[in-house]
């Protein structure tokens, strides 16, 4: 099949945000345990499956960051 006999059609977009109460952060972490359960969402910052390092890591940068500033948070 070419691009020529396809449709012209956007990609569906998924909207989905973090499943933290109270929280209205896009949920970019998602984690389902198998194919026929949803996936469930959330913003790393409450991403339920980190590792003891990467939540060390989001600590120490959340206990060094200037109020008001933007707060980046890389991913090792």
């Amino acid at each position: 099949m070419s691009d020529i006999d396809r449709s012209p059609r956007a990609p569906d977009l998924y909207v989905h945000y973090c499943e933290h109460q109270g929280c209205d952060n896009w949920g970019s972490w998602g984690n389902s345990p198998s194919p026929a359960v949803p996936t469930r969402w959330w913003c790393w910052e409450h991403f339920p499956h980190k590792t003891y390092e990467q939540e060390q890591a989001l600590r120490r940068k959340l206990e060094a960051a200037v109020p008001g500033e933007a707060l980046t948070v890389a991913l090792d």
